[in-house]
């Protein structure tokens, strides 16, 4: 049976229909993990709180799925019917709906272990809900994942560790699931799901690093009319076209079947901004405009082809293109660019030590990220190369890393080949 955090009483399964709000976490994904799970009555009544150690190397995706694991079990142990079950994953609420496919062999297997529990029930709703009404069992996450930390063995934390703040402390009182306004689909007790790609690890082990990284996935924005047509588009500002939505669009699925995303930035155009609303829908964040991430401003050349440009002045134009040093006519030093957006990586670091951050941005902002996490000169800015929509990875690791940051992934196109 269960029990109420800090009681001896145990629960009566009177309880026909329950809702569990769940959450899991993991410090270096993968790394220490554990899940928080609460159960609720339709009344509001808060029947259980669950701390789990998940184990010292695992992904937040895998402990996302051992908290609604062990949602399950509690609503079976207390004699539900029907469940409703919250989480701010849309992974999850995706795959254990039908409509995502699972392909990572772990989560596959927490999954079978899901569809069998899941035949106890009436039925079953799977509903995602934004991270903020998530914070009891965010919090339970973290007291397992420092329970992990001191040496805890995977399994339940204790009820005198586990409790922590009451919902209504953490201003996320439970709605019954009749008042739900989020995303939700039901699974019946017959249903199967169908069984994602394994989150990226970390390289804290060779690093020295003794607290996980702050992650950056850069995301390109989507095709514009310019750049259909090659043009250089610094500070011009047009829209994406209708490939550039499709394209943003099949980002945002593929970053939401990856890792756990904590936050996004973006550059204030229009191109930008439209790539990273597409993100911010799908997983369930808001976007926040950073005046750093702006393109470079190309002076004379905005607007032109290369052969245009290269025709008003090509000696100035080829030197440019090998010696980014070199400044547009009319526009921006590189330098500056680097300057700015390295005062935005700086910041970001110190907001989002040991989480992820999408930034969507452009190519010469994205490339002077790169050209930090490699800490390299401005020559190798014109030997990159970046695909419309792409996404690359960067980490920068606390002070004391032997290695401060690196290069995890780059130019990755492979969400884009249907479109």
């Amino acid at each position: 049976m269960w029990h109420l955090p800090g009681s001896d009483v145990d629960l009566v399964a009177d309880h026909k229909k329950l809702l569990i709000y769940t959450d899991g976490g993991s410090r270096g994904n993968p790394g220490i993990a554990g899940s928080g799970t609460v159960v609720y009555s339709t009344e509001g009544e808060t029947l259980a709180e669950i701390a789990y150690v998940v184990g010292k190397k695992a992904t937040n995706n895998v402990a996302e799925y051992h908290g609604m694991l062990r949602g399950l079990e509690a609503a079976r142990d207390l004699g539900a019917r029907e469940l409703e079950i919250r989480m701010d994953s849309k992974l999850v609420v995706e795959q254990m709906s039908g409509r995502w496919k699972i392909k990572h062999p772990d989560m596959q297997a927490l999954a079978l272990k899901a569809r069998d529990l899941i035949k106890s029930f009436d039925q079953v709703t799977f509903t995602w809900v934004p991270r903020a009404k998530n914070k009891v069992a965010d919090h339970l996450s973290n007291v397992a994942m420092d329970a992990a930390a001191d040496g805890h063995a995977p399994g339940i934390v204790d009820d005198g560790q586990s409790a922590g703040p009451s919902a209504e402390s953490l201003s996320t009182p439970p709605l019954s699931p009749e008042s739900s306004s989020e995303t939700s689909a039901a699974t019946p007790a017959t249903s199967a799901a169908p069984v994602d790609q394994a989150s990226v690890g970390s390289p804290g082990h060779w690093t020295g690093a003794s607290s996980p990284p702050t992650r950056l996935v850069l995301l390109r924005h989507g095709q514009t009319a310019m750049s259909a047509a090659k043009q250089y588009s610094g500070r011009s500002n047009p829209a994406l076209s209708e490939i550039g939505m499709a394209q943003a669009r099949a980002a945002a699925t593929a970053l939401a079947e990856g890792e756990r995303i904590d936050a996004i930035v973006t550059s204030p155009l229009t191109r930008a901004r439209q790539t990273a609303e597409e993100a911010g829908r799908t997983l369930g964040l808001e976007v926040e405009v950073l005046e750093g991430l702006t393109e470079l401003d190309f002076g004379m050349w905005e607007g032109k082809t290369f052969e245009q440009a290269h025709e008003l002045d090509s000696q100035l134009h080829e030197e440019w293109i090998g010696n980014p040093t070199i400044t547009p006519p009319g526009g921006e030093a590189p330098q500056a660019l680097h300057k700015r957006v390295r005062t935005v990586r700086r910041e970001l670091v110190e907001r989002y030590p040991g989480k992820t951050v999408l930034v969507v941005a452009h190519v010469m902002p994205i490339k002077s990220l790169v050209r930090q996490a490699i800490d390299s000169g401005p020559h190798v800015l014109s030997r990159m190369f970046l695909e419309l929509a792409s996404i690359s990875v960067v980490e920068f690791f606390p002070g004391q890393a032997r290695v401060s940051s690196c290069l995890r992934s780059f130019n990755d196109t492979a969400h884009l080949k249907d479109i």
